[in-house]
């Protein structure tokens, strides 16, 4: 493979690619090497990521490499923090002053009011309070819908409960502007109620409502929506628990994946990740336990949010021509390298 640049000038056997004399050159031999992975579902929340702008350059880029390249996360999708402070640690990046992923992101997400957890709930969790646009009906959620796309965010992302008509006022401002709009609900209802509404993305799978009927999955089908599907952080949130809860939370879930896999459903990895532990180790192998094999977790990771986002016509695979997001691995945990742009960003 020959990287001129930022892209991917030539891919092919060794005789029918020229090399010039004195090109840099990484040794991947007994590497997998692929396009540059997506995380769908991280959170820019963390305390760490506070007052973005004055952190130093050193640092910031160690927080980075820690949360994403190292993992091989080149492209990554924040699903609600503080925008002002989240577009700091792009701006940062894209400035070339740090080495780090794409980000996109939503902005504050939108939520019924009430429903944040208290200021002393946050500290626990090692959040930043973060003040959310309430919306009490669809008008009110037009309208936070629009002042965040006027402020220049990728998407909008719109946490249950709903109020009536919210969600449908949420997609018709940022379709408007050929922007997806994520939906993070807590029941199987929500997930209709959204596919409904013609969401793009659905944020998590819900355990706690037990397995999904053929009307959820029929509906979530024929509205064309993607599922990230955070297996781990349901483990995660019940570590305190005891084992046979979080077995058997942790089983509807995969058992939601499994059947959303059955209807040929499209999937995205994402670990909501800044609420859960970075490694992506787990993820992985519940994904597998669910019945996915490395092929579609792979896609999950590259074709399927480039193609989903937009972005099929430069990342997600490696051809001439495309952008140079690249990662070398062992196992896809056991990262070695991660290029973006054609710039290692993390060498382990």
């Amino acid at each position: 493979m020959l990287i001129e640049g930022e892209t991917i000038a030539a891919v092919g056997a060794g005789a029918t690619v020229q090399i010039a004399e004195g090109a840099r050159t990484l040794d991947c031999a007994g590497l997998t090497v692929t396009a540059g992975f997506w995380n769908s579902h991280v959170h820019f929340f963390e305390r760490k990521w506070a007052d973005a702008a004055t952190i130093p350059a050193a640092e910031l880029g160690r927080q980075l490499q820690d949360a994403f390249t190292r993992y091989g996360f080149t492209s990554v999708f924040d699903l609600s923090s503080m925008w002002e402070n989240t577009r700091r640690v792009r701006e940062r990046i894209e400035s070339g002053e740090v080495p780090g992923p794409r980000i996109r992101s939503t902005g504050e997400g939108l939520v019924a009011p009430g429903v944040m957890p208290s200021e002393q709930v946050l500290i626990t969790m090692g959040v930043m309070k973060t003040p959310l646009p309430e919306i009490n009906d669809a008008a009110q959620a037009a309208a936070a819908a629009k002042n965040l796309l006027d402020e220049d965010v990728d998407a909008i992302k719109v946490f249950a409960p709903f109020p009536e008509g919210a969600v449908e006022a949420a997609v018709r401002e940022a379709h408007r502007l050929h922007k997806p709009v994520f939906v993070h609900p807590n029941t199987g209802a929500d997930v209709l109620a959204a596919a409904r509404a013609g969401v793009d993305a659905i944020a998590h799978t819900t355990p706690r409502s037990g397995p999904w009927d053929d009307t959820i999955l029929a509906q979530m089908k024929v509205s064309g929506v993607a599922l990230t599907p955070t297996l781990a952080v349901w483990k995660y949130f019940l570590r305190h628990d005891r084992i046979s809860t979080q077995e058997q939370t942790v089983n509807t879930a995969i058992g939601q994946l499994r059947a959303w896999l059955a209807a040929g459903g499209t999937v995205l990895f994402g670990t909501d990740l800044g609420a859960v532990d970075y490694d992506p180790t787990q993820e992985y192998a519940l994904m597998e336990q669910a019945g996915m094999s490395f092929s579609q977790i792979l896609a999950s990771l590259t074709t399927a949010p480039a193609e989903r986002f937009g972005e099929s016509r430069r990342l997600g695979r490696i051809a001439a021509g495309f952008q140079a997001d690249l990662v070398a691995f062992r196992s896809l945990a056991d990262v070695h390298y991660t290029l973006r742009a054609g710039r290692i960003i993390y060498a382990a």
